[in-house]
């Protein structure tokens, strides 16, 4: 009990049970974010390069839980999101290939701190039409955010968790269950034969294949969000945003590299 107590409770001083190290998980969220990407462009068969890249969307938004604790003000901070999603979006259209309706993970992000911000106003019923209208806006046709309603429920699971690591664990590895449902499920990763089921369980099969697709495995960001981090890594903030439309930038130059040649070489 005395153990479950220690790992469940919000540490003091802080005012959430699992990592607030932002600036150490902004910084792997990104290099993970670079990872999926570059395999998008370059290299769309390798999908352990996919796999790898499902861990940065849970770590942005479990930072942007952090970060609604801990803002003064919401307002900035969803303009900040906003410009960067605008800047960024036809950097995203140019690098990855996509129509203007599909929505950068920036306008993801914005709409889920709407419905937390609507959760911590708490008038007029807004905790609960908040959250509701997010999830319903995030259906809206023509417009595909990256993760779609799935992404704004996944952002409310981890804010409704925040206080308690145990809850944290077990709400997201069951949400990764349910989110693999539809993806990729090869036949092997890293070269090594994924088994149909464990031997003795015949029916085992239907778990390891939940477990074996390839969404699934944003639960890797599980270890990053519930075990705090010793010291604090200062990540600039105009890194952690920059990032986003600078590495889509060189990615959609050298994807269009020998467009970008020929047009100036006429």
């Amino acid at each position: 009990m005395n153990a479950y107590r220690q790992l469940s409770s919000v540490p003091l001083g802080k005012r959430t049970a699992g990592n607030e190290n932002t600036g150490l998980l902004k910084l792997f969220a990104i290099l993970f974010m670079i990872v999926d990407h570059v395999s998008v462009v370059f290299f769309p068969t390798v999908l352990e390069m996919r796999l790898i890249g499902r861990i940065a969307f849970p770590l942005f938004a479990w930072c942007l839980c952090v970060g609604v604790e801990y803002t003064k003000n919401p307002w900035k901070y969803a303009l900040r999101l906003l410009a960067v999603g605008v800047l960024s979006q036809p950097i995203y259209v140019f690098a990855m290939t996509h129509k203007w309706g599909d929505l950068n993970i920036f306008f993801e992000l914005l709409l889920g701190l709407a419905a937390l911000e609507a959760v911590r106003w708490n008038k007029w019923g807004s905790r609960y039409w908040g959250p509701a209208a997010a999830v319903l806006l995030a259906c809206v046709p023509n417009l595909n955010y990256s993760y779609g309603w799935k992404g704004i429920v996944l952002i409310l699971i981890l804010y409704a968790c925040r206080k308690d690591r145990a809850a944290l664990a077990g709400a997201l590895f069951a949400f990764c269950l349910f989110w693999g449902q539809g993806s990729s499920q090869p036949a092997r990763l890293f070269g090594v034969p994924l088994p149909d089921a464990i031997p003795f369980l015949p029916r085992s099969g239907e778990l390891l294949s939940a477990i074996f697709r390839i969404q699934f495995w944003g639960v890797l960001a599980l270890p990053f969000i519930i075990y705090p981090s010793k010291g604090r890594f200062l990540l600039p903030q105009w890194v952690s945003y920059a990032a986003y439309p600078a590495h889509l930038l060189v990615l959609g130059v050298l994807r269009h590299w020998g467009e970008i040649t020929s047009f100036f070489s006429r």
